[in-house]
């Protein structure tokens, strides 16, 4: 298999960094809370969230790789789950606004799931790595 045939979409190191960053600075705001117990627990609940995030893009980074036998997926916390491409029932991308955000999310279906991605999660355009499965799709199924 050459290196034109198998894809890997990853989180951006720079967007695991900043949610290590914000968990740090949440959790210097709780140390210096000054002994108010709410302002404590709130940061360091904030501060706990962040750093769950973070550890999951960091014991799973890449969160979609297809190859011309099908898509691997991130499912669960850090769990793959890999779906052969007969497998896959549509590969599509989701656009809503609402009010002033526009969100675009990677969906990737199969007969008894759901996999969404945005582009957060995959370090590029939703719409670049659809077409990308496109054509690996269509490379495979002929």
């Amino acid at each position: 298999m050459n290196g034109q045939e198998a894809r890997r979409w990853r989180v951006p190191p720079k967007v695991v960094v900043a949610k290590c960053a914000a968990a740090a600075a949440v959790a210097a705001l709780a140390a210096l809370s000054g002994g108010d117990t709410e302002r404590l627990l709130l940061a360091g609940v904030a501060a706990l969230g962040l750093a769950g995030v973070a550890l999951r893009d960091l014991l799973a980074p890449v969160r979609v790789a297809a190859d011309r036998d099908g898509v691997t997926v991130v499912t669960g916390y850090a769990g793959h789950r890999r779906v052969p491409w007969e497998a896959v029932t549509a590969i599509r991308v989701d656009e809503r606004r609402r009010l002033l955000l526009h969100t675009r999310l990677l969906e990737i279906e199969t007969a008894d799931d759901l996999h969404l991605f945005s582009a957060f999660d995959l370090g590029a355009d939703v719409h670049d790595v659809a077409d990308d499965l496109y054509r690996l799709r269509a490379r495979t199924t002929r």
